[in-house]
């Protein structure tokens, strides 16, 4: 291997296609990729710890599933603390090598999203909390799934404001750290708006090389540029009457968010090389893990751009200033996990849960999903103690105790009474809150939560019509 790499790719038995794929988008996240046939001929990297040069063995493992656990073992012996991934045909193949030792998973066909996911997950190898992704994030975000699931204020109000959305038609900017729960957020939007049954089509413009994005959303004519053999239909075109997602909005080139810009007032597209535009409707959709208005200060983004697309802004909050939400959304992923074949029913304790929340998230609730899902297979079944979280305890940031005051631990009241202040909240918040909390713990079955209320259904829609609140919050 070449000396003074700050990260080397080892891929191991990929098909030419696949590896062509992998290796294009981990150049671009700035590793080096090494191909190798079989693991036999993987070179001893030493067994110093992880700490740059970061080094990575990807293998395909196949469809075989009864030599995982010795091929995983051989490859350890050799590569030494090198984190490992392996790249499955089936669930089953993924929950063994994961309980086998290894450090994440790619579920074929390989997504370009996963696999910047899984890279970017390397580099956080051996912090505390940070897992592998899950087998339930391979499925399309179920509306009204976890993009729903608190009662925390600032999270009801941006509920609030995506319900709002959805009854218009403008363009949407979708804000937030990663791991927020943005793409859930987004298609529950779309769910919810008379576009729920049109085309949707998400471009993540981080992972589109800079050449081929302007034609990949736009289109082209035949001949427009070198390679253009075939005239092709952009993405806007293609989802006409639905919606298009553009992710990491700010990674997009100046020149391009003028054409972005352009389209969103016009309502037309011109391909590359046209003479001419088509009309279209399509709702636009933006997301951003960046803050737009000093990158448009620095003149890194169109500031007309940006004033079209403040208006409606939906910036989800961190789950650090979510607390109190923790063990709803924990509860909710080990109900998911327990739909994959070979994980089984588990569930957290009161210790576990109140170790969650005290523990800061940096990634988010994506972090929790997967230090969720690795604690949920390496079980077996049963119940998580704290002890199936090594390294929250000792490692990360914490919230001082008195911040964990209003977090939420099963059977016990999650509402917080007091402002920040430290005056008490108005009854009919706190009244509001409740309701909110209930029908989200028994998933908007009403009778159940006018039973577990001790009130009557008449009295509860009456309360939720006097209160504003959606019976479907």
């Amino acid at each position: 291997m070449s000396e003074g790499l700050d990260r080397m790719l080892i891929l191991v038995g990929a098909e030419p296609a696949q590896a062509r794929q992998i290796a294009s988008l981990a150049a671009r996240e700035g590793w080096e990729t090494l191909l190798l046939r079989d693991a036999s001929a993987t070179p001893p990297l030493g067994t110093e710890p992880r700490s740059p040069p970061r080094r990575a063995i990807w293998i395909d493992l196949g469809h075989r599933r009864e030599s995982i656990a010795g091929t995983l073992h051989a490859l350890r012996a050799r590569t030494g603390e090198a984190a490992v991934v392996v790249l499955c045909a089936s669930h089953d193949q993924a929950i063994d090598a994961l309980r086998e030792g290894a450090d994440d998973f790619l579920l074929k066909p390989l997504v370009s999203e996963r696999i910047v996911a899984a890279l970017r997950t390397i580099e956080r190898a051996g912090e505390p909390g940070w897992g592998p992704a899950t087998l339930t994030e391979k499925d399309d975000a179920e509306p009204g799934s976890d993009a729903s699931i608190g009662t925390t204020a600032g999270f009801r109000a941006v509920l609030a404001v995506t319900a709002k959305a959805a009854r218009e038609t403008g363009p949407v900017l979708v804000a937030g750290e990663p791991g927020t729960g943005k793409d859930h957020l987004i298609r529950e939007l779309r769910a919810a708006g008379l576009r729920a049954q049109k085309p949707l089509h998400f471009i993540n413009a981080g992972l589109v090389p800079a050449s081929a994005i302007e034609s990949r959303l736009f289109g082209h004519e035949k001949n427009a540029f070198a390679g253009a053999f075939d005239r092709a239909i952009g993405a806007i075109q293609q989802c006409d009457g639905g919606t298009i997602v553009v992710d990491e909005i700010e990674r997009l080139a100046l020149p391009l968010q003028q054409r972005l810009l352009e389209f969103i007032r016009e309502r037309a597209v011109r391909p590359i090389g046209a003479a001419y535009g088509a009309r279209v409707d399509v709702r636009l959709i933006v997301a951003t893990n960046a803050s737009l208005g000093p990158l448009a200060e620095t003149g890194r983004f169109l500031p007309e751009l940006l004033e079209t697309l403040v208006p409606t802004t939906i910036t989800l909050p961190p789950l650090r200033e979510r607390v109190s939400d923790i063990p709803a959304l924990a509860r909710h992923f080990l109900t998911q996990f327990a739909r994959v074949p070979g994980i089984g029913q588990v569930q957290a304790t009161d210790a576990a849960l109140a170790l969650l929340s005290r523990y800061d998230w940096p990634g988010n609730i994506r972090q929790l999903h997967s230090a969720l899902f690795r604690a949920a297979v390496l079980s077996g079944g049963g119940e998580l103690t704290p002890g199936a979280f090594p390294g929250l305890e000792s490692g990360g940031v914490h919230r001082p105790r008195e911040a964990l005051a209003t977090a939420t631990l099963p059977g016990r009241v999650g509402v917080p009474l007091y402002t920040s202040d430290g005056n008490l909240r108005p009854l009919d918040d706190i009244e509001g809150d409740v309701i909110r909390l209930a029908i989200s713990h028994y998933r908007g079955r009403m009778t159940e939560v006018a039973r577990r209320l001790g009130i009557g259904r008449s009295t509860l829609y009456r309360k939720l019509g006097e209160l504003g609140i959606d019976n479907a919050a």
